[in-house]
């Protein structure tokens, strides 16, 4: 960034000393899969808040139709899940996290079952499909394509009975509260209560990826990166922040919101065709419609360049209209509000932003580079998934470095023998003189210009304008004091916008989900991954300083 640019360690003003505190053993921020998963393994130990920006219903874990991959059939090893994971990844994994996500994961499915979560049965016991990359089916379901809303709503009941956790809603982090390089708390926001200061003996970090950065987009609304550009503010490393997969297949109808078609309905035996109705995948991998994910969405995005369309098309009508609809109800209804019969019709789709894969820095414990922050999930970056990840195995992620996270905190702060503690913390920010520009044009803008220079396939020049381009946004907004969330979303939006541009111009070979079309053959491979961090350690520079570091 500009060396005239200057970044506020704090987003908001405030006052220690003039605002609501709350106190607890344990924060958790975020409540899809991840963040309640910690929550109850936290609540074990002592007190638990549990913070959540809305309502469940807008999680990426609800909205998550495949299901968890897990080993439980003879016909299937941990080895050959935790090869099809690296085959994936392209050679970007770090291996520890691999074995630990696929070790963990059969014996989390079944503390699942034994708690009363039905998975989908099939003759032979507990149904498992197939999706791309996988060699063997090992997808558990619920309810056809609903898995991550049973899982979502399954989660929440089960938190609920933990006398010692509390949960508030429509609470937005602004920012991680640190004294002396050390987390110890966040700043919060609700409409109602205004700021609140929650601090904490250890905090857990589960609120999700940066996915809106881009127009065409499966996430909510309110999953906006605001975690990982809030724990790079505070101090922590964030990683491979080029790495965002891009689903193939989400409904595409001109105005609406794109919705998620899962992947298991190409593992059901659905087809990819054309505008003129041929097949192509063929002609880009051996595993035509199975292939990884970032081979499946760039080959669509050939072809709709060499054949001028706006869209491709799933074809499920060999399937049968009634199979089809007992084995995604979710995804046959969906259709059907738009007019679509998937028994006769073509369902049209087109890739779009799905999953972050880069994100705060994660050890094999769920901690973070800052001490007291544990982070879990979407917004952490394990190594677990390389350059591109396996269908199925976020849930997976979840479930098990959510425990994981929610454990050691829990232990962490059980630990200590002091009370929390509260300091004085104020921070005052002079009101700024520069021009105020539009906020919801500037986030439009920036969402329309990383689709364009920083999706499916990137360049140079084009990565370069679009640093220059934030750059210029970036100094009439990141100098200013907002107090709503609208604000502070578009000030991590710049932020983590220009932390991908600039990683993705940085790493000049095409690697899983990250490809530039102007990268040579003779390229030495990079087989290591970029972090963030401030170099002066714990304290906040006046200047944001984006040199990268291998981690």
């Amino acid at each position: 960034m500009d060396s005239k640019q200057y970044i506020r360690r704090y987003l908001t003003n405030f006052d220690s000393t003039r605002t609501g505190n709350v106190f607890t053993d344990v924060l958790v921020i975020g409540r899809g899969v991840a963040g309640l998963s910690a929550a109850a393994e936290a609540a074990r130990y002592g007190d638990v808040v549990l913070i959540a920006k809305a309502g469940i219903e807008n999680t990426a874990t609800y909205r998550a139709q495949g299901g968890v991959a897990a080993v439980s059939s003879k016909d299937d090893s941990l080895q050959q899940h935790v090869d099809d994971t690296l085959a994936v990844g392209c050679g970007l994994n770090r291996m520890n996290a691999v074995e630990t996500a696929c070790r963990e994961g059969p014996g989390r499915i079944q503390r699942l079952i034994d708690s009363g979560l039905l998975f989908d049965r099939g003759a032979a016991g507990v149904a498992l499909g197939l999706e791309g990359g996988h060699r063997r089916p090992r997808i558990h379901h619920v309810g056809g394509d609903a898995t991550g809303k049973a899982l979502n709503e399954f989660l929440s009941e089960n938190t609920r009975p933990f006398e010692s956790v509390r949960c508030f809603e429509d609470c937005f982090m602004i920012d991680l509260l640190t004294v002396e390089g050390v987390c110890v708390g966040a700043v919060t926001y609700n409409p109602t209560y205004g700021h609140q200061l929650i601090w904490a003996r250890q905090t857990v970090l589960a609120s999700g990826g940066y996915g809106q950065l881009f127009r065409e987009t499966t996430n909510p609304p309110g999953i906006a990166g605001d975690g990982v550009a809030a724990a790079f503010r505070a101090g922590a490393c964030v990683c491979d922040m080029e790495m965002v997969q891009f689903h193939p297949t989400t409904l595409y109808i001109a105005g609406s919101s794109r919705a998620l078609i899962s992947e298991a309905v190409r593992g059901e035996g659905a087809y990819l065709v054309d505008n003129r109705g041929e097949r192509f995948m063929g002609n880009y991998h051996p595993d035509g419609e199975l292939a990884p994910r970032d081979v499946v969405s760039r080959a669509i995005v050939d072809r709709l360049g060499k054949t001028g369309g706006t869209c491709v098309y799933l074809d499920v009508r060999h399937i049968g209209g009634d199979k089809i609809s007992r084995r995604f109800p979710t995804i046959t209804a969906m259709c059907a509000d738009f007019g679509i019969d998937v028994g006769k019709d073509l369902i049209p789709v087109r890739p779009a932003a799905h999953f972050s894969i880069g994100g705060v820095k994660t050890d094999l414990d769920a901690r973070t580079s800052l001490p007291g922050l544990f982070c879990c999930g979407e917004v952490s970056c394990t190594g677990l998934h390389g350059a591109n990840r396996l269908a199925s195995n976020s849930l997976l992620e979840g479930l098990v470095f959510g425990g994981i996270a929610g454990r050691n905190a829990g232990l962490s702060a059980a630990g200590s023998r002091d009370s929390v503690q509260s300091f004085r913390i104020k921070n005052e920010t002079p009101v700024s003189a520069k021009t105020v520009l539009d906020l919801a044009d500037v986030a439009q803008s920036l969402r329309s210009l990383m689709w364009r220079n920083a999706g499916i396939i990137r360049n140079g020049d084009r990565l370069t304008e679009t640093v220059e381009i934030i750059d210029f946004w970036s100094r009439f907004v990141l100098d200013k004091t907002f107090d709503e969330p609208a604000g502070w979303e578009v000030q991590n939006n710049l932020i983590l916008a220009r932390l991908l541009a600039n990683a993705a111009l940085r790493r000049t070979e095409s690697r899983g989900v990250h490809f530039r079309d102007d990268g040579t053959d003779d390229v030495k491979p990079e087989l290591h991954h970029y972090g963030y961090s401030w170099r002066n350690g714990e304290t906040m520079p006046s200047v944001l300083n984006l040199d990268m570091e291998e981690v």
